[in-house]
C-alpha cells in the first residue's frame, strides 16, 4: 500500500491513490510522462545526471569560458539527459527501452551543440556570409535545432512549439535563411540568448538547492508548523493546505509537483472535516500555484525577471511580497467563510504537533535564512549564494535525527535537480528563439502598432489582451517559458509610450497571468492534480481554483495601473495604508464569491461587497473612501441581520 493510500485509510475517506495521480500527470503534464529505467541502464543514467548537476554548479562558479561554449556544452547535456528521459509518446512505456530513432536524434543533435563548443571561439567570429558556403555548418545547426524543438514537443508541450513554429517560418520568409540560422544557432541573439544564459548561470543551481532543501524534511516541517498555527481553527486542514503549500511552493517552485507532494496529506483531512471533494483539490491547487510568486525564491521566472528589468533579484522579491500576500490571504478568508458557512470544526488540540516541539526544528530554516541574506544584500553572486546555500542544506540536515539526510539522499537530489532543469532550459531555450525572430523581424514594433491600434489608447484593453495570450499559452506549459515569450512580446506593448504601463508592472502583469494558467480551465494541470486525489471533477476543481485565487486575477490589473501596489514610489505611510485598504478589500472580494460572512447573501449584497473590495484594492483617496463605505456597509447589514435571524 503506497503512503497516499495509507493516508487515505486513516483518513476514512475516498482519495485517490498514487496511480490514479500518475495516470491523470501523464496525461495531462509532459514532465510526468518519462521513460522506466531499471538495474544497470537506471544507475548508468542517474550518475550522468548526477554528473550533469555537479558540473552546472561547476561551471556556473567557477568557469571562465566564453559565453558561446559554456551555453553550447550546457544544451548539448540537456539534450542527452532530456533524450534518455522523455519518450516521443505518452502511455505506459516498456522498461529499458528506447528506440533507435531517439537515440539518432539525440546523438546528431547532441553532436551540433559539442561541435560548436569545440570550435566555439572560431565561430563566434564568423558572420552568415562565411558560413552561406558551408553547408556542414548549416545542416548541424538546423538538425540541432529541430531536436531540441522535438524535445520541447516531449517535454514541455505543443503550445510553445506552435508559436515558434509560425514565428520561425515568418523569419525565414522575411530574412536571408543563412543569416536566420546564424543567428538563431552561432550567434547570441537565438537558442543562445537571455533565457538559456540565465538558466545556466542561476536556475540550474536554485533548482538545485531546491530538490536537496525538499530532503531536509522541510516539507513535514511546514505541515506541521501550519497545523499548529491554524489546524484547531474552523475548518483548519483547509488553512493547514493554504499555509503549507504556500511555504512548500516557495522551495519547490512547481505548483503541479507541491499538489501532489502537500495534497496526499492536506486534502484527505479537509474531506474528513467536510469540505466538498472539488472544494478540498482546489484549495490545494490554488495555494500551491501562488507558490511560485512567494519570495524569496519565486519559482525560476523571478531570475529571468531580474534580468529582463535590469533590476536586482532582491528588487524583484521585495515588489512581489504585498501581492503574494493579496493572493494567499484571499484564499484563507475564503476557506475560512466556506467553513463557517457550513458549520466546520477544526482538528482537535490534542491530535495536533506542539509548536514548542516545532520549534527545536527552526533550525530546519538556516538554508532559506542564509540565502536571503545573501541574495538581499548583494554579499557575493546569487549562484554562489545558491552555493553556500546546498551546503548549508546538506549541514542542516545531518542534524535532523528524524529524517537526516543521507549520501543516498544527496544522490537523489542532484539527480532531482537535473531532471528539473531539462524542461525549464528546452523552455528556454526556445523563448530564446522567439526572441530572436521578433528582433530580426522587427516583429516587436509591428506588434505594438496592431495593439495600440485595437486598443485605440486605452490602456486596459491592451492588459485584457495580454491576459488571455498569457493565459493560453501558460496552458500546460512552464512559468518559465510563458514568462519568456510573454516578455519578449507583449511586455514591450505594455512599456510603449502609447499604453504607458511601468516597465516592472509590465512584467509582473505577464508573469502573474503565465502562473495562474495553472489553474485556469480548460487546461488547468495543478487543478487536474488535485482532483486526482480528492477523486473529484477536474474541471469543477479547476472552476472552484479559479474562484479561490481571484486575487491572481484581479492584483495583476492594480499593479499595472498603479505601481504604488508594488510598492512603487510610495512612502511608508502609503504603503501602511495600501497594505490595510487592500486586505480590506481581498475581504470583500472573497466574501462576495463565498456570498457569506454572518449569514447567505443575497445576488444584489454580493455585488456590492465585491465592487467595493476592488475600489478598496485600487489605491487612492476617493477609491479608499467608497470602498470602506460599500464593504462595511454590507458587513454590517450581515451582522445585523445574523443577530435578527438568531432572535428569531
Amino acid at each position: 500500500m503506497s503512503d497516499m493510500e495509507k493516508k487515505s485509510s486513516a483518513a476514512n475517506v475516498e482519495v485517490g491513490s498514487a496511480a490514479d495521480v500518475d495516470e491523470v500527470l501523464k496525461k495531462y503534464d509532459r514532465e510526468s510522462n518519462t521513460r522506466i529505467w531499471e538495474g544497470k541502464p537506471k544507475l548508468v543514467i542517474r550518475w550522468l545526471m548526477v554528473f550533469f548537476s555537479l558540473y552546472s554548479i561547476y561551471v556556473t562558479l567557477f568557469s571562465t569560458a566564453m559565453r558561446q561554449i559554456r551555453l553550447m556544452n550546457f544544451l548539448g547535456m540537456i539534450l542527452v539527459i532530456g533524450y534518455l528521459n522523455f519518450p516521443a509518446k505518452k502511455g505506459t512505456q516498456k522498461v529499458n527501452h528506447m528506440p533507435w530513432y531517439d537515440i539518432l536524434i539525440m546523438a546528431v543533435g547532441a553532436f551540433g551543440f559539442f561541435y560548436a563548443s569545440i570550435h566555439g571561439a572560431e565561430l563566434a567570429n564568423l558572420r552568415p556570409k562565411f558560413i552561406r558556403g558551408d553547408m556542414f555548418l548549416l545542416v548541424i545547426a538546423c538538425l540541432s535545432i529541430l531536436a531540441m524543438m522535438e524535445l520541447c514537443r516531449r517535454s514541455v508541450g505543443v503550445p510553445i512549439l506552435i508559436v515558434v513554429g509560425i514565428l520561425l517560418v515568418y523569419t525565414f520568409v522575411t530574412v536571408d535563411p543563412t543569416k536566420v540560422i546564424y543567428d538563431q544557432f552561432y550567434a547570441t541573439s537565438g537558442i543562445m540568448n537571455t533565457p538559456i544564459d540565465v538558466c545556466a548561470k542561476y536556475i540550474v543551481v536554485f533548482l538545485i538547492f531546491g530538490a536537496f532543501l525538499e530532503r531536509t524534511g522541510i516539507s513535514t516541517f511546514f505541515i506541521d508548523l501550519a497545523n499548529s498555527i491554524a489546524g484547531a481553527t474552523a475548518g483548519g486542514p483547509a488553512k493547514v493546505a493554504v499555509i503549507s503549500s504556500g511555504l512548500c511552493g516557495m522551495v519547490s517552485g512547481s505548483s503541479v509537483g507541491n499538489t501532489v507532494t502537500t495534497g496526499s496529506v492536506t486534502i484527505p483531512m479537509m474531506k474528513k472535516t467536510g469540505y466538498q471533494s472539488e472544494f478540498a483539490g482546489a484549495v490545494e491547487a490554488a495555494a500551491s500555484t501562488g507558490g511560485q510568486i512567494m519570495p524569496p525564491i519565486m519559482g525560476a521566472a523571478a531570475f529571468l525577471m531580474a534580468e529582463y528589468m535590469g533590476v536586482s533579484y532582491a528588487e524583484v522579491a521585495y515588489r512581489a511580497l504585498l501581492p503574494a500576500i493579496l493572493y494567499f490571504v484571499g484564499i484563507y478568508i475564503a476557506v475560512h467563510l466556506e467553513a463557517k458557512k457550513l458549520g466546520l470544526k477544526g482538528i482537535p488540540k490534542d491530535q495536533l504537533p506542539k509548536f514548542s516541539v516545532l520549534i527545536r526544528k527552526i533550525y530546519l530554516l538556516f538554508p532559506l535564512v542564509l540565502l536571503v541574506v545573501l541574495v538581499s544584500t548583494n554579499t557575493r553572486s546569487m549562484q554562489f549564494s545558491a552555493s553556500v546555500a546546498i551546503v548549508a542544506t546538506i549541514l542542516v540536515g545531518l542534524f535532523n535525527k528524524d529524517d537526516r539526510i543521507t549520501f543516498t539522499k544527496i544522490i537523489d537530489a542532484l539527480e532531482s535537480g537535473a531532471k528539473g532543469t531539462i524542461s525549464v532550459a528546452v523552455a528556454c531555450a526556445m523563448a530564446g528563439i522567439v526572441a530572436g525572430c521578433v528582433t530580426s523581424t522587427g516583429l516587436a514594433s509591428k506588434m505594438i502598432t496592431a495593439i495600440v491600434s485595437v486598443a485605440n489608447g486605452h490602456a486596459m484593453i491592451a492588459l485584457v489582451l495580454t491576459m488571455l495570450c498569457c493565459i493560453v499559452l501558460g496552458m500546460g506549459v512552464p512559468t518559465t517559458a510563458t514568462y519568456c515569450i510573454m516578455a519578449a512580446t507583449c511586455a514591450p506593448i505594455l512599456v510603449s509610450p502609447e499604453i504607458g504601463i511601468p516597465v516592472i508592472s509590465a512584467h509582473f502583469f505577464v508573469f502573474y497571468f503565465g502562473i495562474v494558467a495553472d489553474i485556469t480551465p480548460p487546461v488547468a494541470l495543478a487543478a487536474y492534480a488535485g482532483s486526482a486525489i480528492a477523486k473529484s471533477s477536474p474541471m469543477k476543481t479547476a472552476f472552484t481554483a479559479t474562484r479561490l485565487a481571484i486575487a491572481g486575477f484581479i492584483v495583476p490589473y492594480i499593479c499595472a495601473l498603479s505601481p504604488a501596489m508594488l510598492l512603487i514610489d510610495a512612502g511608508p505611510a502609503e504603503v501602511v495604508m495600501i497594505v490595510i485598504t487592500s486586505l480590506i478589500g481581498i475581504f470583500g472580494v472573497a466574501a462576495g464569491l463565498s456570498g457569506f460572512v454572518y449569514k447567505k447573501m443575497n445576488p444584489l449584497m454580493r455585488a456590492l461587497i465585491v465592487v467595493g473590495g476592488i475600489t478598496l484594492l485600487i489605491p487612492g483617496t476617493m477609491t479608499d473612501v467608497i470602498g470602506f463605505v460599500m464593504v462595511g456597509g454590507v458587513i454590517l447589514l450581515q451582522r445585523l441581520g445574523a443577530k435578527k435571524q438568531a432572535a428569531a
